[in-house]
């Protein structure tokens, strides 16, 4: 999945803070019940605590929204390379080896697409084989069963036959060697997204970042003491929800394989690939493009 160009709707928003919300209105009014009881006795709080801490906050959103999009920025180019090597794979098949063999050269490329959606859905906790049963036969989908990483075993399977393609003279060394190359780009690119998708940004500082929220509400609400509750809470609301959001944010995108509106669009990805192949193959039956339902691709 990813976003769109589109109107997000505000019940997509609220649910991703309704809970900090929550959270901060608890707080909020836990002190404002404090400062309003025990005003006589509370030191003045000083703006520039408050202000010190946003400050800081701001800081430390802006680095983790930089590191989270390049991570989702690295995972969107790994799926444009992909899309690149999965083209050019088939048109070397097409060209580099021998006449007479156009069936296994489709089954080649039909194998091709099965790995793209394959990758997909593996790196987003699906099940990998779901759907394969439409571009490989049950000779390949029984075989790459026994693997757990069935992407991988699909690649092996294309070696396997480039290895015989070789051995039965339909392709010069010439050929193997380009083809074997875009092989290895493609293993990769997978093991790339795979390093993405297994790499977890700390835990600690996402605490951390809501810890530093929290202790802002506090202090910003000991120095509005003199401001009346109406007006109080709801700011305290809205200016974190605004930190919140920002921060939510962040933790969506650096997490580019998990199924979510933010996700890199792997399935469209995927599916334009189908269609590319199925043309330069020039079959009848070519899909359509997946078209967002919604306001993000899947």
């Amino acid at each position: 999945m990813m976003l769109l160009n589109k109107r997000i709707p505000a019940s997509y928003i609220w649910n991703k803070v309704k809970y900090d919300l929550l959270y901060v209105l608890s707080v909020s009014l836990l002190v404002y019940y404090v400062t309003e009881k025990y005003k006589h006795f509370l030191p003045e709080m000083p703006f520039t605590i408050p202000a010190f801490l946003g400050t800081a906050i701001s800081i430390l959103l802006s680095f983790k929204i930089s590191q989270s999009y390049e991570r989702w920025w690295e995972a969107r180019k790994v799926w444009g390379a992909i899309v690149n090597d999965s083209r050019s794979f088939v048109i070397q098949l097409q060209t580099l080896v021998g006449r007479g063999n156009e069936e296994l050269i489709k089954k080649i490329a039909f194998r091709q697409i099965a790995w793209c959606y394959c990758l997909g859905q593996s790196l987003r906790g699906l099940d990998p084989t779901s759907g394969l049963e439409k571009f490989i036969c049950s000779e390949d989908l029984e075989a790459i069963k026994q693997h757990n990483n069935k992407a991988l075993a699909l690649l092996q399977l294309h070696a396997h036959d480039i290895k015989d393609l070789k051995e039965d003279n339909q392709l010069n060394d010439f050929g193997q060697v380009q083809l074997d190359n875009t092989l290895v780009r493609l293993c990769d690119a997978q093991g790339k997204s795979e390093r993405i998708k297994t790499t977890i940004f700390p835990v600690t500082y996402r605490l951390f970042l809501h810890a530093f929220i929290y202790l802002f509400v506090i202090t910003l609400s000991i120095a509005l003491n003199n401001v009346a509750g109406i007006f109080e809470i709801p700011l305290l609301l809205i200016i974190s929800c605004a930190f919140f959001l920002l921060e939510k944010s962040a933790t969506h995108m650096q997490d580019p394989f998990e199924n979510r509106p933010t996700d890199t669009a792997v399935t469209t990805i995927a599916r334009t690939i189908e269609i590319n192949i199925k043309q330069l193959l020039k079959e009848n039956q070519i899909p359509e493009p997946l078209k967002a339902e919604f306001f993000y691709s899947l």
